[in-house]
């Protein structure tokens, strides 16, 4: 290993991201496959996980197994949670990063499918591979589980509302889950602000670029930055966390609106 590789604080382990061939989910393959991690890579489209498993394990030699899931879809979890215990005897980490926010034209123009869509990705989902992971690792050497929730959970828009609701089911799925799987398993969530993933190439930047201005860091986030606090919290430097919301946002939760 060169002088800059980073230490291998997750060797030997084994993680499962889903929404993890782009945008936060891909940032935190790479740095788990960097900290000596193999990998259960999940989204809905096998060619996108093919092609992030070829690409992380080409650049780090980790293990990668694509698996493709809809996570909306609940008979399609379990297969999912059994990819991992199959091709590695074990799950350490889980990160419930999947989500989805349509797009409607006013909220009482929004369709029954849409919402249903919405509260199944984004909550029914990850209700569902925290039962199944959370069971088995309760049952093996524990684990950490990371749920990925958004700032619309306490700063809703009109715009958003059946996300920012599932997103806050989710925060509240965070603390009844630590509850039922300790003190083995240890489950968190990372709130996100706005970052400048794929999805930001839809948004109106002028309008953005006023709005962050109020923000205590005046921009929104770089996608590696999501890094820190996924290490941490699949890392044994969160040995003593669990049930926490951290939010890294760039202050744009405590801003004025």
């Amino acid at each position: 290993m060169g002088e800059d590789a980073p230490p291998q604080v997750l060797a030997g382990r084994v993680a499962l991201v889903t929404g993890g061939t782009r945008g936060l989910g891909r940032e935190m393959v790479e740095a788990f496959a960097d900290a000596g991690a193999d990998l259960v890579i999940s989204s809905r489209k096998m060619d996108s996980c093919v092609g992030a498993a070829s690409s992380v394990h080409e650049r780090t030699g980790r293990r990668c197994v694509p698996y493709a899931c809809h996570v909306g879809h609940w008979d399609e979890i379990p297969g999912l949670i059994d990819a991992a215990y199959e091709n590695f005897g074990r799950l350490d980490v889980v990160v419930n990063n999947a989500g989805i926010s349509p797009l409607y034209p006013s909220l009482d123009a929004l369709s029954e499918e849409l919402f249903d869509k919405t509260i199944g990705v984004n909550l029914k989902g990850p209700f569902r591979v925290c039962a199944l992971a959370g069971s088995r690792m309760a049952e093996g050497d524990g684990g950490s589980i990371i749920n990925v929730s958004s700032i619309a959970a306490v700063r809703p828009t009109p715009r958003e509302l059946p996300y920012a609701a599932a997103k806050a089911g989710l925060d509240v799925l965070t603390t009844g889950f630590a509850m039922a799987y300790g003190p083995k398993v240890r489950v968190n969530t990372i709130m996100a602000g706005p970052f400048l993933t794929d999805i930001a190439r839809a948004w109106d930047m002028d309008s953005f670029n006023r709005h962050a201005a109020n923000f205590p860091l005046r921009r929104a986030g770089q996608p590696s930055e999501i890094v820190g606090a996924a290490m941490y919290l699949a890392s044994p430097a969160s040995s003593y966390t669990t049930g926490a919301v951290i939010t890294v946002d760039g202050g744009s939760s405590i801003a004025r609106m």
